[in-house]
């Protein structure tokens, strides 16, 4: 009941669940306190109200930050207690006392101070807001960007003014309780005063030298960094907040370029979820500042999505442009017509240019180069799996399933997941199976984002491993799963530390400033990361069901840590390839496993399942006995098919493809400025 409501509700806890019931109900409980009339009642139920709106704001509930929608925001709710309390005035006859006209006067003119104050922090935020946010650029020695304002001024300034009336509402329920005005006056005074202080503090930050420069400024210094640096290989993003998994799939092959990279984001939202490099990073967010941007050393430009904004690169004919992608599958997504506006069409081996040359969208094969994927080198093949817990169920332990399915996409099609028909079938499945299997549970990060029936699905799912983690829980290494939370919390102290996300949280002007990499740090994380994942699958039974749904552990992680996976249509499964371990997808459009199998180039090699997943039976096999495994090298020759072969190694194939391509661009450019040359001297002959 109370979990139902949680979810309805969208809140986090019961404790959220419950802050949010009492602070609905002070409101009514104020006006019968003020109606009765009863100052004792009134003060508990203001306290009351006080602390279970701070509360929801600390945690950032969703309930709370909706009211505003219904007209019953932050604001209101403050006003709302202060007319009770004049309510509360007149109801005990002082409405022609001094303190009543006190009240209501000093309240107007508290309420009066919320404009400028509101006003000037929105200012402040403003004119701190960059047109150009970096990270790894070095603008300080360019152009002065001064400290933020302090963090207590300006981190959740609104509820902090308002809360100011703390001092005016005592004073008003003490002159109230002893009919003498003086408390309330003082109470008054002393919450007007610190209202107008706080106005005035605000007000340095918003001229002279506590602003950063203007956009024209701005945007110099980047060309200017720009002309020293010299990128020649670009990697341009743009999407959503949640599509910034795309781009961050590519952070490590832009750090392993042998040119000089450069990411070029177009959404700050990107920008604050992108995970730590040490590449050059420029966010622009204005079409007409990127276009104005000198990017004339740029010879090759990779789009990881087909997005209207990469039209503001693609107009540049100085660059070679390529798409790359964010993944390798058999979807819709890997042939759009889109494709055929860039140079080349980079795909991982074979598979991908086959693809095209049947989906017949425009792309020339002459344009599609493989490369391999780079990205699919931390994943541990079937032979590199350790021992120990995580290690093949050859080793007499429980073996782990991983269910990855994709998320619903954009039309209703069945055949985009599995969730839906199958999804329950399959958790049920794999928790009934004799011998017993580990289930982990990752959901794509876009599940339920437009399907209500998807979302039902996946929290159905979620309940279903929960609950099975629950009833198998039995007394384990105690002390050894100790030691690793132990171990969590300490790597995630460290890293948060290394991170600065510890403490303050830099406003963008300052991390533009302070954004520049330090390589040891870096690679410092990188090593803590590593000892993270290992202490995290440490923490818990090797035998317990898991849900999986943030970002941590990786989706790599989970491979290396499953013996076997399900999944539906999509990269994952191209990915779980490299792995050479069994796999299942999902028939979920019920196509039938020949015409499944000749529509899809990547579950040529897997267990084809119906909708009732009757079929696990034949994975689980695979996964018990390797060496019984019917489909091994069925797996062995499709993995060369989709991802290319081991050697030379991907990364080495994709320096050499930008290489061959930076020559075309700079061929292209000399035989423009040839071209341009020759027809000046015949106009001037």
């Amino acid at each position: 009941m109370i979990s139902t409501a949680i979810r309805v509700a969208r809140v986090g806890s019961a404790a959220e669940l419950a802050a949010a019931a009492i602070m609905m109900l002070g409101y009514p409980a104020l006006m019968l306190a003020a109606l009765v009339p009863s100052v004792p009642a009134f003060a508990a139920a203001a306290v009351v109200t006080y602390l279970a709106d701070h509360y929801l704001h600390r945690k950032g509930s969703y309930l709370v930050n909706r009211l505003s929608k219904v007209r019953a925001g932050l604001s209101i709710r403050f006003l709302i207690r202060q007319l009770l309390l004049v309510l509360l005035l007149a109801r005990l006859d002082l409405a022609d006392d001094l303190i009543f006209y006190g009240a209501v006067a000093g309240f107007i003119t508290f309420y009066g101070l919320q404009a400028p104050h509101g006003a000037l922090v929105t200012l402040i935020r403003n004119r701190r807001r960059m047109p150009v946010a970096t990270r790894n650029v070095d603008l300080a020695s360019r152009i002065r960007i001064p400290d933020a304002p302090p963090r207590t001024l300006m981190h959740r300034s609104a509820e902090k003014m308002l809360h100011l009336d703390l001092v005016a509402v005592a004073g008003v329920l003490v002159s109230a309780a002893t009919e003498s005005p003086v408390a309330g006056f003082i109470g008054l005074g002393v919450t007007l005063f610190l209202g107008c202080l706080y106005v005035l503090a605000l007000v340095p930050y918003v001229r002279g030298s506590k602003i950063p420069p203007n956009a024209e400024k701005v945007l110099a210094a980047v060309d200017d960094w720009l002309g020293e640096y010299r990128p020649d290989t670009a990697l341009y993003f743009s999407g959503s907040k949640d599509s910034a998994y795309q781009v961050n799939m590519w952070l490590e092959t832009m750090e392993q370029l042998d040119s000089k990279p450069l990411i070029i984001l177009r959404e700050r939202a990107v920008l604050d979820r992108m995970a730590p490099t040490t590449v050059p990073v420029i966010c622009v967010p204005g079409g007409v500042h990127l276009m104005n941007m000198d990017l004339s050393t740029v010879h090759v430009t990779l789009y990881a999505a087909n997005v209207g904004k990469n039209i503001h690169m693609l107009r540049v004919p100085t660059m070679k442009h390529v798409f790359i992608g964010h993944g390798d599958s058999d979807k819709l997504a890997s042939v759009n017509p889109f494709s055929k506006v860039y140079d080349e069409v980079w795909t991982a081996g074979r598979a991908g240019r086959d693809r095209y040359a049947i989906a017949d969208v425009g792309v020339r094969d002459e344009d599609i180069v493989e490369v391999g994927r780079p990205q699919l080198a931390p994943i541990q093949t079937l032979q590199g799996v350790p021992d120990g817990p995580r290690g093949t169920a050859a080793d007499g332990r429980c073996p782990t399933v991983l269910y990855a399915p994709t998320w619903e996409g954009w039309d209703d099609n069945p055949g985009n997941t599995s969730l839906l028909l199958a999804g329950e079938n399959i958790v049920r499945t794999l928790i009934a199976a004799d011998p017993p299997v580990r289930v982990l549970y990752k959901p794509h990060p876009f599940t339920g984002t437009r399907s209500a029936e998807a979302k039902a699905a996946h929290q159905r799912i979620t309940a279903l491993v929960e609950k099975a983690a629950a009833d198998a829980r039995v007394p384990a290494d105690a002390a050894g799963q100790t030691a690793a939370k132990a171990e969590l919390a300490r790597i995630e102290a460290r890293i948060a530390e290394l991170s600065g996300t510890g403490g303050e949280k830099r406003d963008e002007a300052e991390a533009t400033r302070d954004g520049v990499a330090d390589v040891a740090k870096h690679e410092e994380i990188a090593r803590l990361r590593a000892e993270w994942n290992d202490a995290y699958w440490r923490s818990f039974p090797a035998h317990e069901h898991r849900v999986i749904a943030g970002a941590e552990p990786r989706l790599y992680d989970c491979f290396n840590v499953s013996d076997a996976m399900v999944s539906d249509i999509s990269s994952v499964v191209s990915d779980f390839i490299a792995s050479g371990k069994p796999y299942a997808v999902t028939d979920s459009a019920e196509l039938g496993e020949e015409e499944f199998k000749r529509q899809n180039t990547a579950v040529r090699a897997a267990v084809i399942l119906t909708n009732s997943a009757a079929e696990l039976d034949k994975l689980l096999a695979a996964v018990r006995d390797p060496a019984a495994d019917p489909l091994a090298a069925e797996r062995r020759e499709l993995k060369r098919y989709l991802l290319g072969p081991d050697e030379p190694k991907s990364i080495d194939q994709f320096n050499t493809a930008v290489a061959n391509l930076a020559v075309k661009a700079q061929t292209r450019n000399l035989g423009q400025e040839s071209r341009i040359a020759a027809t000046e001297a015949e106009l001037t002959g």
